[in-house]
């Protein structure tokens, strides 16, 4: 792919090695530049990386009107030789293509979208930021452009990379949260885009995470449309742990989004010590496990809180369930301290997992 360079001059760029002071938080930052590809005449074309800035946009793009947009999430880590390595990648390019299947955006291959991000963050590589825990969120996009009226899949489009500095997304510690266990919303029915990662989905989840707010809960543990079966937990794939150490993750659907950390977890089981599966959870047989103490630990995973430790669940009606002692639990600990150790290369991956980000020039 020829990427055409339009970089800020270098007295407007970073020039020095970022070393925050405080913590930069999460998602707030972003780099000097992003890396833009159109779609138009039935080819991806034009790859760019330009100065970080306003978009120009028809008032009638269709993305602004039927929302045909999708999005991904990834991180990149920097080891103890000063390089910048990106984890599982691949994996993210593959689902933003099944997410452009289910809202009819043209595939973006796969090499075109690892060549596009790796650039970027060569660019901007200095912009790592240099404390403990620290990543580079990388956020790839993809929306159509084209200026119609008319709902059908649009004809073009714009493929997006930006890349935002962040920091520990617990700080130094995990933090047990609970969850609003909801009957009244759900996140997605069987034929609609739940497998995807479309921008549509999350907006539909902002009235859910209110009324877990409004319960004193971070997020809210999403049913199926029947209200029977374990699904979701907000962005993230749920799972739990039972006392004889067997985690569980619930069977992926049409109505589920396949989690990488989630993939990433099942393909590990031996590293971590535990058996690792799959089945379709009963929210019942859920509850009574708990409360029996069958169930000991209970989560969600996610790309960029890795693990999220859930102390309690809530009903609509006020009733508590509490997992254990309603803290973090060993087992959890250890499956986060495993898992961010590889992607910061202070422990072995699976081969291909890792991958550095070469200096091109």
């Amino acid at each position: 792919m020829d990427i055409k360079y339009n970089l800020k001059p270098a007295s407007e760029r970073r020039t020095e090695p970022f070393e925050p002071q405080g913590d930069v938080g999460f998602g707030k930052l972003r780099t000097d530049h992003m890396f833009m590809m159109d779609y138009k005449d039935g080819q991806w074309q034009n790859a760019r990386i330009l100065p970080y800035g306003p978009f120009e946009m028809m008032p009638g793009a269709m993305a602004l009107h039927y929302g045909q947009s999708i999005f991904e999430g990834a991180k990149a880590f920097m080891h103890d030789d000063g390089e910048i390595y990106t984890f599982r990648l691949d994996k993210n390019a593959q689902r933003l293509n099944r997410s452009a299947d289910i809202v009819c955006i043209p595939n973006i291959p796969e090499a075109v979208q690892l060549e596009a991000i790796n650039a970027l963050i060569d660019v901007d590589r200095l912009w790592f930021p240099r404390q403990e825990g620290a990543c580079l969120y990388i956020r790839p996009f993809v929306f159509a452009t084209e200026d119609r009226l008319s709902v059908s899949p649009a004809n073009q489009y714009t493929f997006c990379v930006v890349l935002s500095p962040s920091g520990a997304y617990y700080g130094k510690n995990l933090n047990a949260i609970r969850l609003l266990i909801t009957t009244q919303f759900h996140r997605a029915v069987s034929g609609g885009t739940g497998a995807s990662k479309a921008a549509g989905n999350y907006a539909a989840s902002l009235r859910a995470g209110k009324a877990a707010a409004e319960h004193g809960a971070a997020q809210v543990l999403y049913l199926d449309s029947t209200n029977e079966y374990i699904e979701e937990v907000g962005a993230m794939n749920h799972f739990h742990i039972r006392k004889d150490g067997t985690l569980i993750i619930p069977e992926f659907t049409d109505t589920i989004l396949r989690s990488i950390t989630s993939e990433s977890i099942l393909a590990l089981g031996k590293e971590l010590g535990c058996e690792v599966r799959q089945e379709t959870i009963k929210l019942s047989d859920f509850i009574a496990d708990i409360e029996a103490g069958e169930i000991v630990e209970a989560g969600g995973f996610g790309t960029a809180a890795v693990v999220s430790p859930v102390g309690s669940y809530i009903f609509e009606d006020g009733r508590i369930v509490t997992v254990g002692d309603g803290k973090v639990g060993e087992r959890i600990g250890h499956i986060y301290k495993v898992y961010t150790e590889m992607q910061k290369g202070l422990r072995p991956a699976p081969e291909g997992w890792v991958r550095k980000v070469e200096r091109r020039s």
